[in-house]
Protein backbone atom coordinates (compact mmCIF):
# COMPACT_ATOMS: atom_id res chain seq x y z
CA UNK A 1 0.00 0.00 0.00
CA UNK A 2 1.07 3.86 -0.95
CA UNK A 3 2.48 5.78 2.04
CA UNK A 4 2.73 8.62 -0.04
CA UNK A 5 0.40 10.28 1.59
CA UNK A 6 1.56 10.61 5.16
CA UNK A 7 2.72 13.91 6.36
CA UNK A 8 6.53 15.08 5.09
CA UNK A 9 5.99 14.20 1.58
CA UNK A 10 4.38 16.86 -0.53
CA UNK A 11 3.74 16.53 -4.43
CA UNK A 12 6.30 19.02 -6.23
CA UNK A 13 4.40 21.89 -7.01
CA UNK A 14 5.62 25.80 -8.17
CA UNK A 15 7.24 27.55 -5.87
CA UNK A 16 5.58 30.39 -4.23
CA UNK A 17 4.50 33.39 -6.37
CA UNK A 18 5.48 31.40 -9.33
CA UNK A 19 2.52 30.50 -12.56
CA UNK A 20 0.49 27.15 -11.62
CA UNK A 21 -0.46 26.78 -15.27
CA UNK A 22 2.92 24.61 -15.65
CA UNK A 23 2.22 22.03 -13.00
CA UNK A 24 1.37 18.74 -14.27
CA UNK A 25 -0.83 16.83 -11.68
CA UNK A 26 -0.37 13.41 -11.63
CA UNK A 27 -3.82 12.27 -10.32
CA UNK A 28 -6.43 14.78 -11.90
CA UNK A 29 -6.52 16.57 -15.23
CA UNK A 30 -5.52 20.55 -14.50
CA UNK A 31 -6.09 23.00 -16.98
CA UNK A 32 -5.70 27.05 -16.40
CA UNK A 33 -7.16 29.75 -18.76
CA UNK A 34 -7.40 33.42 -18.02
CA UNK A 35 -7.45 33.24 -14.31
CA UNK A 36 -9.34 29.87 -13.90
CA UNK A 37 -8.29 26.94 -13.32
CA UNK A 38 -10.22 23.73 -13.91
CA UNK A 39 -9.17 20.76 -12.15
CA UNK A 40 -10.77 17.38 -13.23
CA UNK A 41 -11.08 14.27 -11.84
CA UNK A 42 -10.19 11.88 -14.51
CA UNK A 43 -11.14 7.79 -13.75
CA UNK A 44 -14.47 8.09 -15.80
CA UNK A 45 -14.08 4.20 -15.80
CA UNK A 46 -14.66 3.79 -12.01
CA UNK A 47 -16.62 7.29 -11.66
CA UNK A 48 -14.08 9.38 -10.53
CA UNK A 49 -12.97 7.62 -7.29
CA UNK A 50 -10.37 9.04 -4.71
CA UNK A 51 -7.28 7.12 -3.97
CA UNK A 52 -4.70 7.94 -1.23
CA UNK A 53 -2.64 9.92 -3.65
CA UNK A 54 -5.49 11.51 -5.01
CA UNK A 55 -6.44 13.19 -2.10
CA UNK A 56 -2.88 14.15 -0.90
CA UNK A 57 -2.15 15.92 -4.30
CA UNK A 58 -5.47 17.50 -4.09
CA UNK A 59 -4.38 19.15 -0.66
CA UNK A 60 -1.13 19.72 -1.85
CA UNK A 61 -2.42 21.68 -5.34
CA UNK A 62 -5.31 23.73 -2.88
CA UNK A 63 -2.59 24.84 0.12
CA UNK A 64 -0.38 26.27 -3.00
CA UNK A 65 -2.92 28.10 -4.85
CA UNK A 66 -2.40 31.04 -1.95
CA UNK A 67 0.37 31.76 -3.60
CA UNK A 68 -0.18 31.38 -7.43
CA UNK A 69 -0.64 34.65 -9.12
CA UNK A 70 -2.35 32.84 -12.07
CA UNK A 71 -5.49 31.69 -10.53
CA UNK A 72 -7.90 34.08 -9.15
CA UNK A 73 -11.30 31.24 -9.30
CA UNK A 74 -11.33 27.50 -9.37
CA UNK A 75 -13.90 25.02 -11.34
CA UNK A 76 -13.91 21.70 -10.09
CA UNK A 77 -15.55 18.53 -11.95
CA UNK A 78 -15.51 15.33 -12.80
CA UNK A 79 -14.58 13.49 -16.36
CA UNK A 80 -17.07 11.11 -18.07
CA UNK A 81 -20.31 12.57 -16.80
CA UNK A 82 -20.30 11.61 -12.68
CA UNK A 83 -17.99 14.42 -10.64
CA UNK A 84 -16.98 12.20 -7.87
CA UNK A 85 -17.76 8.57 -6.26
CA UNK A 86 -15.91 9.06 -3.68
CA UNK A 87 -13.20 6.95 -1.61
CA UNK A 88 -11.99 3.56 -4.28
CA UNK A 89 -13.23 0.84 -2.76
CA UNK A 90 -10.23 -1.48 -3.58
CA UNK A 91 -7.31 1.16 -2.79
CA UNK A 92 -8.76 2.69 0.18
CA UNK A 93 -11.76 1.23 1.81
CA UNK A 94 -10.11 -2.48 1.73
CA UNK A 95 -6.50 -1.15 3.07
CA UNK A 96 -7.96 0.94 5.87
CA UNK A 97 -9.37 -2.59 7.38
CA UNK A 98 -5.97 -3.50 7.67
CA UNK A 99 -4.36 -0.46 9.51
CA UNK A 100 -3.69 0.22 12.97
CA UNK A 101 -5.46 3.21 14.67
CA UNK A 102 -2.00 5.44 14.45
CA UNK A 103 -2.55 4.75 10.46
CA UNK A 104 -6.32 5.49 10.56
CA UNK A 105 -6.14 8.58 12.28
CA UNK A 106 -3.26 9.47 10.01
CA UNK A 107 -5.40 8.91 7.25
CA UNK A 108 -8.73 10.88 8.47
CA UNK A 109 -6.38 13.95 9.36
CA UNK A 110 -4.80 14.18 5.72
CA UNK A 111 -8.82 14.01 4.36
CA UNK A 112 -9.86 16.76 6.60
CA UNK A 113 -6.85 18.79 5.68
CA UNK A 114 -8.14 18.82 2.13
CA UNK A 115 -11.04 20.62 2.78
CA UNK A 116 -9.39 22.90 5.34
CA UNK A 117 -7.00 23.92 2.07
CA UNK A 118 -9.99 23.73 0.14
CA UNK A 119 -11.74 26.40 2.56
CA UNK A 120 -8.10 28.54 3.10
CA UNK A 121 -7.22 29.17 -0.06
CA UNK A 122 -8.66 32.68 -1.64
CA UNK A 123 -10.24 31.62 -4.81
CA UNK A 124 -13.33 31.06 -4.61
CA UNK A 125 -14.13 27.49 -5.79
CA UNK A 126 -17.05 26.16 -8.03
CA UNK A 127 -18.30 22.53 -8.49
CA UNK A 128 -19.67 21.40 -11.34
CA UNK A 129 -21.56 18.30 -10.13
CA UNK A 130 -23.16 16.11 -13.05
CA UNK A 131 -24.01 12.30 -12.25
CA UNK A 132 -22.60 10.34 -9.66
CA UNK A 133 -21.67 12.84 -6.18
CA UNK A 134 -21.07 10.54 -3.36
CA UNK A 135 -19.06 9.88 0.04
CA UNK A 136 -15.69 11.73 -0.22
CA UNK A 137 -17.31 13.32 -3.51
CA UNK A 138 -20.00 15.03 -1.62
CA UNK A 139 -17.56 16.70 0.75
CA UNK A 140 -15.46 18.10 -2.09
CA UNK A 141 -18.69 19.59 -3.20
CA UNK A 142 -19.95 20.97 0.34
CA UNK A 143 -16.54 22.48 0.50
CA UNK A 144 -17.11 24.41 -2.40
CA UNK A 145 -17.96 27.83 -2.46
CA UNK A 146 -20.82 27.71 -5.09
CA UNK A 147 -22.00 24.51 -6.41
CA UNK A 148 -23.88 23.90 -10.08
CA UNK A 149 -25.49 20.89 -10.41
CA UNK A 150 -26.72 19.11 -13.59
CA UNK A 151 -30.53 17.24 -13.60
CA UNK A 152 -29.28 13.86 -13.76
CA UNK A 153 -27.09 14.63 -10.66
CA UNK A 154 -27.52 12.71 -7.17
CA UNK A 155 -25.47 13.46 -3.93
CA UNK A 156 -25.19 11.00 -1.40
CA UNK A 157 -23.44 11.51 2.40
CA UNK A 158 -23.12 7.56 2.24
CA UNK A 159 -20.67 7.19 5.37
CA UNK A 160 -23.40 5.07 7.55
CA UNK A 161 -24.32 3.08 4.82
CA UNK A 162 -20.71 1.58 5.26
CA UNK A 163 -20.97 2.00 8.96
CA UNK A 164 -19.36 5.16 9.70
CA UNK A 165 -20.29 8.35 11.16
CA UNK A 166 -21.74 10.89 9.43
CA UNK A 167 -19.17 13.31 10.87
CA UNK A 168 -16.60 13.34 7.66
CA UNK A 169 -13.73 15.47 6.99
CA UNK A 170 -16.62 18.41 8.34
CA UNK A 171 -19.87 17.27 7.72
CA UNK A 172 -21.45 18.07 10.68
CA UNK A 173 -19.81 21.64 10.25
CA UNK A 174 -20.19 22.85 7.13
CA UNK A 175 -23.16 20.93 5.60
CA UNK A 176 -25.59 22.03 8.59
CA UNK A 177 -24.82 25.88 7.30
CA UNK A 178 -25.65 25.19 4.03
CA UNK A 179 -29.03 23.55 4.01
CA UNK A 180 -30.00 23.36 7.99
CA UNK A 181 -29.49 21.54 10.91
CA UNK A 182 -32.47 19.05 9.91
CA UNK A 183 -32.01 18.42 6.50
CA UNK A 184 -28.33 17.94 7.34
CA UNK A 185 -29.34 15.45 9.90
CA UNK A 186 -31.43 13.81 7.52
CA UNK A 187 -29.06 13.17 5.11
CA UNK A 188 -26.21 12.14 7.54
CA UNK A 189 -28.59 9.47 9.45
CA UNK A 190 -30.08 8.24 6.27
CA UNK A 191 -27.21 8.21 3.47
CA UNK A 192 -29.99 9.06 0.85
CA UNK A 193 -29.57 10.69 -2.52
CA UNK A 194 -29.86 14.15 -2.53
CA UNK A 195 -31.49 14.84 -6.41
CA UNK A 196 -31.27 17.93 -8.34
CA UNK A 197 -34.09 19.73 -7.63
CA UNK A 198 -34.50 19.47 -4.05
CA UNK A 199 -30.38 19.69 -4.03
CA UNK A 200 -31.39 23.19 -5.13
CA UNK A 201 -34.29 23.85 -3.42
CA UNK A 202 -32.80 23.53 0.01
CA UNK A 203 -29.88 25.81 -1.43
CA UNK A 204 -27.20 23.02 -1.70
CA UNK A 205 -27.31 23.80 -5.08
CA UNK A 206 -26.80 27.31 -6.07
CA UNK A 207 -28.19 26.75 -10.12
CA UNK A 208 -29.07 23.67 -12.28
CA UNK A 209 -27.98 23.03 -16.26
CA UNK A 210 -28.20 20.66 -18.64
CA UNK A 211 -25.58 18.24 -18.52
CA UNK A 212 -23.81 19.83 -22.35
CA UNK A 213 -23.94 23.34 -20.41
CA UNK A 214 -23.02 22.34 -17.18
CA UNK A 215 -19.22 22.88 -17.21
CA UNK A 216 -19.36 26.03 -19.45
CA UNK A 217 -22.06 27.86 -17.46
CA UNK A 218 -19.52 26.94 -14.12
CA UNK A 219 -16.12 28.29 -16.00
CA UNK A 220 -18.42 31.18 -16.96
CA UNK A 221 -18.91 31.88 -13.61
CA UNK A 222 -15.41 31.91 -12.23
CA UNK A 223 -14.23 33.82 -15.41
CA UNK A 224 -16.44 36.62 -13.82
CA UNK A 225 -15.29 36.20 -10.38
CA UNK A 226 -11.64 36.19 -11.80
CA UNK A 227 -12.03 39.42 -13.60
CA UNK A 228 -13.47 41.18 -10.07
CA UNK A 229 -11.12 42.26 -7.71
CA UNK A 230 -9.36 39.10 -6.61
CA UNK A 231 -7.79 40.42 -3.54
CA UNK A 232 -11.18 41.80 -2.14
CA UNK A 233 -12.76 38.15 -3.04
CA UNK A 234 -10.35 36.18 -1.22
CA UNK A 235 -10.96 38.36 2.06
CA UNK A 236 -14.93 38.00 1.55
CA UNK A 237 -14.08 34.09 1.22
CA UNK A 238 -12.07 34.45 4.14
CA UNK A 239 -14.76 36.28 6.50
CA UNK A 240 -17.65 34.27 5.56
CA UNK A 241 -15.55 30.91 6.62
CA UNK A 242 -14.11 32.91 9.85
CA UNK A 243 -17.42 34.53 10.64
CA UNK A 244 -19.04 31.17 11.60
CA UNK A 245 -17.18 30.72 14.61
CA UNK A 246 -17.92 34.85 15.45
CA UNK A 247 -20.72 36.54 17.31
CA UNK A 248 -22.32 39.64 15.38
CA UNK A 249 -20.81 42.24 17.23
CA UNK A 250 -17.07 40.64 16.67
CA UNK A 251 -17.99 39.78 13.08
CA UNK A 252 -18.92 43.50 12.32
CA UNK A 253 -15.54 44.40 13.95
CA UNK A 254 -13.43 42.15 12.23
CA UNK A 255 -15.83 43.30 8.60
CA UNK A 256 -14.74 46.80 9.55
CA UNK A 257 -11.03 45.95 9.91
CA UNK A 258 -11.17 43.57 6.71
CA UNK A 259 -12.95 46.51 4.35
CA UNK A 260 -10.36 48.98 5.34
CA UNK A 261 -7.82 46.85 4.39
CA UNK A 262 -9.49 46.31 0.67
CA UNK A 263 -9.85 50.39 0.72
CA UNK A 264 -6.37 50.50 1.09
CA UNK A 265 -6.02 48.47 -2.55
CA UNK A 266 -5.16 49.76 -5.90
CA UNK A 267 -7.99 47.92 -7.21
CA UNK A 268 -10.41 50.01 -4.93
CA UNK A 269 -9.22 53.18 -6.51
CA UNK A 270 -9.46 51.83 -9.97
CA UNK A 271 -13.49 51.55 -9.13
CA UNK A 272 -13.55 55.15 -8.22
CA UNK A 273 -12.10 56.77 -11.15
CA UNK A 274 -13.60 54.70 -13.52
CA UNK A 275 -16.87 55.63 -12.11
CA UNK A 276 -15.89 59.23 -12.20
CA UNK A 277 -14.85 58.24 -15.86
CA UNK A 278 -18.63 56.48 -16.60
CA UNK A 279 -15.77 53.43 -17.45
CA UNK A 280 -15.98 49.98 -16.75
CA UNK A 281 -13.28 49.18 -13.85
CA UNK A 282 -10.42 46.73 -14.81
CA UNK A 283 -9.06 45.00 -11.79
CA UNK A 284 -5.51 43.74 -11.23
CA UNK A 285 -5.76 42.15 -7.80
CA UNK A 286 -3.73 44.65 -5.65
Amino acid sequence: MTTRYLPGQPHQLPRHNTPMAAYKPEHFLLRVEDGVATISLNRPERKNPLSFDSYAELRDFFRALAYAPDIHAVVLTGSGGNFCSGGDVHEIIGPLTKMDMPGLLTFTRMTGDLVKAMRACPQPIIAAIDGVCAGAGAILAMASDLRYGSPSSKTYFLFNKVGLAGCDMGACALLPRIVGQGRASELLYSGRGLGAEEAERWGFYNRIFASESLLTEAQAMAASIAKGPTFANGITKKMLHQEWNMGVDEAIDAEAQAQAICMATNDFHRAYHAFVDKQIPVFKGD
